[in-house]
């Protein structure tokens, strides 16, 4: 996953796909059968596709399907900066942001949860870093048609950090320095992957893989009881090759690169991936972080944040915090993989 923007609905209705065919046979030996189904759909302006191991039932898919699907146009309702009349929308917009403003648990949790993985990052990791999104074109406003000068970034910079916004944890409630514009485009699609799999976990399903534009959480075994075994892409931006494969059975894993959301003007590359400290895309060498963690949202932000840090400082710090962590660097003869003592078990290719 790259650390992309929560952008409109783009498929309304969810479809329930066979993901393996079942022969018909003349007895019923076979009816209790676990088999893997998939359930796929669109939201965040990208597509998911939900695997669970149950026996076949399509009442009972249809009805996962349509409880996924509100599932994730929740979060959408809740933490989209596409959308004018979502939580997080009103909470940007509000004329005075220093008052204490209650939030949903799901917001207050995602928010909690940023801030301490920016301080794990030391800063690195920054959802006030809206306007400066905004400002390189790659948020809900167009592509500006000049790059933006140094006197703006200065501007912004000075009015962004987590340090300008407080969080109540007995009320859920967060009150902010004005002016704020809150983006958790890199958190909330990890977060939409965590609250399915809470999702399916309520639903009684004992093993599933949930994904969200490559964002990944999995649960239990197949039926032949392996692992999920899960690809981790060649930041190329063209044809998706394999770079290296993962085995999981109980663990998230979320990918940022600058490979796929970029765009090019007079000559140079300008990534997604706003660096806090600078206001400017990322420049290093670093094509792609993978992160494995117990929860998805926080793959999602520590993948963004040691994207953001680049590979010695990244390396370090989840060296010494156990973090499981896969780092693609574009070096001289090509790709070359960098990986933290912790990921090495999770690697089977």
């Amino acid at each position: 996953m790259t650390s992309r923007m929560l952008e409109p609905v783009r498929v309304g209705i969810v479809s329930v796909i066979i993901a393996l065919a079942v022969a018909a046979l003349a007895g019923c030996s076979f009816q209790n059968e676990e088999k893997i189904w998939e359930i796929s759909g669109g939201i965040f302006g990208t597509r998911y596709h939900i695997n669970v191991v149950l026996p076949k039932d399509e009442q009972r898919l249809q009805t996962l399907a349509q409880g996924i699907e509100e599932t994730l146009r929740k979060v959408d309702q809740t933490m989209s900066t596409y959308k004018p009349d979502s939580e997080l929308s009103r909470l940007n917009a509000r004329e005075d942001q220093s008052e204490w403003m209650k939030l949903s648990d799901p917001l207050f949790k995602v928010l909690q949860r940023a801030v301490e993985v920016s301080e794990m990052t030391g800063g690195a990791f920054d959802v006030t870093v809206g306007p400066l999104v905004n400002l390189w074109g790659f948020g809900p406003k167009a592509r500006p048609e000049t790059i933006p000068d140094q006197d703006e970034l200065n501007r912004l910079l000075s009015i962004t950090g987590t340090e300008h916004i407080e969080l109540d944890a007995e009320s859920h409630s967060l009150r902010a320095t004005p002016p704020q514009y809150i983006d958790l485009s890199g958190i909330a699609k990890g977060y939409g992957v965590d609250a399915v799999a809470g999702y399916l976990d309520s639903q009684g399903v004992a093993a599933y893989l949930v994904e969200i534009g490559g964002e990944v959480r999995v649960h239990g075994r197949k039926p032949d009881g392996s692992a999920w075994k899960l690809a981790i892409e060649q930041p190329n931006g063209g044809a998706r090759d394999v770079n290296s494969v993962v085995a999981l059975s109980s663990n998230s894993m979320a990918t940022s690169g600058d490979y796929r959301n970029y765009y090019e003007s007079e000559g140079r590359r300008y990534s997604h991936t706003i660096d806090p400290e600078t206001g400017k895309p990322i420049t290093h060498t670093v094509a792609s972080v993978t992160v494995i963690a117990d929860d998805c949202m926080t793959a999602d932000a520590l993948a963004t944040g040691f994207n953001v840090m680049g590979l010695e400082k990244a390396m370090a710090l989840a060296t010494r915090e156990n973090i499981p962590a896969y780092f693609i660097v574009r070096g001289q003869d090509g790709f070359e993989g960098h990986q933290t003592p912790a990921f090495s078990s999770y690697l089977v290719q």
